[in-house]
């Protein structure tokens, strides 16, 4: 898990994904940008959600509404520097550990799934 700016919480790695990248490649581009890690991504999402961008989350309009993919990542490389390391930590913890930080639902659903796969 990871630390944000201006948080005390624990999050997964997660962002957005460009026009020329597929799920996978985003998926394996953030997390070597927040996270400083290189790994097998699983094959299948542990997870969907909808939720609203931090820009729109106050608005009434449709606009704004977002898909996240959760992906299981097998770390083969550790970097010592990565692009976001200025403001993300890297933490490492047990599955169990993990859950008490969760500060979403659909980050401890993705970690049931998880499991179950595991």
């Amino acid at each position: 898990m990871i630390s944000t700016p201006n948080r005390s919480d624990l999050v997964f790695p997660k962002g957005g994904w460009e026009n020329d990248e597929t799920l996978g490649e985003a998926a394996c581009r953030e997390a070597i940008e927040e996270a400083g890690v290189k790994g097998i991504l699983g094959e299948n999402p542990l997870g969907v959600w909808e939720f609203r961008s931090k820009s729109s989350q106050n608005s009434c309009s449709l606009a704004g509404g977002c898909r996240g993919y959760m992906f299981a990542l097998q770390v083969t490389e550790e970097l010592d520097q990565w692009p976001g390391q200025a403001s993300y930590n890297r933490k490492w913890l047990t599955v169990n550990e993990a859950f008490e930080c969760c500060r979403y639902d659909w980050m401890r659903d993705a970690l049931k799934h998880f499991l179950l796969l595991f």
